[in-house]
């Protein structure tokens, strides 16, 4: 019998639920807009938690690094991200 390891589930993360967790890969986009994602700590391996969207769905917060980051899905989109823990 062979174990094969868990799937690893990589989206966007403008694609997260309320609740779950995920451990940013990659940012991608306009070099502007990915040094501004990166000096506000979207980091690869940094840990994020997308906690609430307003009621239209636009801005999500999400808690990164201590604090509480509101942004909008389109900018979330150019985050590749691995889900770790369902809400």
């Amino acid at each position: 019998m062979t174990l094969h390891p868990p799937a690893v589930t990589i989206t966007s993360l403008n694609e997260l639920v309320p609740g779950q967790v995920a451990t940013i890969l990659r940012v991608r986009g306009p070099a502007a807009a990915r040094r501004r994602m990166l000096e506000m700590g979207f980091v690869r391996g940094e840990t994020i938690t997308m906690e609430r969207c307003a009621p239209l769905g636009d801005p999500v917060e999400y808690f990164i690094k201590g604090y509480y980051l509101s942004l909008r899905r389109h900018d979330a989109a150019n985050v590749d991200v691995e889900v770790v823990s369902q809400p």
